[in-house]
């Protein structure tokens, strides 16, 4: 089994580490990347290709994992090169998954979508529809979590959208929310009080979606211009247009972080909220 990605990020790293320790050959293509993409697949020990389309190739499941933007670019590139089947895994709508897809000649796609946290390696869930979603949930074999929902490409990306307006939603009240409470010095008691009600690892979650929050900052916007895309189809979507503007404006709140701080309050030291 060789299995390729279009990106090279963290969720790309995080299961190409699981998969190597399955046995599965992994493939990518850092020509051009950043220094950081470049050290993440050397740090993997995935084989590097020359080029996106050697990489499409010679894969036998070929994931697409870049940045929402560049999902229907990434997809123009190889769509004539395709061998196996194609999975669109980014964090993108229907609408962007399904006009990504239709660049790959051969027809062997899947619209997928992650479920749960990346950290989780392998065992992350991660939903599967379109006409190639039995064979890529083959991976299930190799340790893989994947649940194939349906066989129309949009459904995956759908449910993804939906998780992503309650969970992005949550994350920018609660970074308003604590920061405020920083700034009064409650912010520890505030989060005591929230754990009666949420539950004993609120706490630990409520840190990490902060500081994840900062961090993936631009990428978190351009996934919320997709569900609000995607949203607006259906309603009015207030909670959601606001969520949007948030991320958009949290890097120039927080300015540029390079590396995730090692907690909630090393983060609001740095932040100019109300960007006096």
């Amino acid at each position: 089994m060789k299995v390729g990605f279009l990106g090279f990020g963290e969720v790309a790293s995080t299961l190409s580490k699981g998969l190597l320790d399955q046995d599965v050959e992994v493939l990518t293509c850092v020509e051009g990347r950043s220094p950081r993409t470049v050290d993440l697949a050397k740090s993997a020990g995935v084989k590097l290709s020359q080029t996106p389309q050697e990489v499409a190739r010679s894969s036998d499941i070929l994931l697409s994992t870049v940045v929402p933007d560049q999902a229907v670019n990434v997809a123009k590139e190889v769509g004539k090169h395709v061998k196996g089947v194609y999975v669109d895994l980014n964090n993108v709508s229907p609408s962007t998954v399904k006009e990504a897809l239709n660049h790959i000649e051969s027809g062997k796609i899947t619209d997928a979508a992650i479920m749960g946290s990346i950290k989780n390696g392998l065992k992350t869930p991660i939903i599967a529809s379109g006409p190639g979603a039995d064979i890529f949930a083959e991976l299930n074999q190799y340790g893989m979590d994947i649940g194939v929902i349906g066989l129309e490409t949009g459904q995956a990306s759908a449910l993804k959208m939906l998780r992503s307006a309650y969970t992005k939603g949550v994350s920018a009240l609660l970074f308003e929310t604590l920061y405020a409470a920083y700034q009064m010095d409650v912010d520890e008691l505030l989060l005591g009080y929230l754990s009666q009600t949420e539950g004993s690892f609120f706490q630990e979650s409520a840190n990490s979606r902060l500081k994840s929050s900062a961090f993936h900052a631009k990428r978190r916007a351009q996934e919320m211009d997709e569900v609000l895309e995607f949203l607006s189809d259906y309603e009015d979507p207030l909670m959601t247009r606001a969520t949007c503007e948030f991320f958009h404006l949290l890097p120039a709140k927080t300015g540029i972080i390079r590396k995730k701080p090692a907690d909630y309050r090393e983060m609001f030291r740095k932040v100019d909220y109300k960007g006096e």
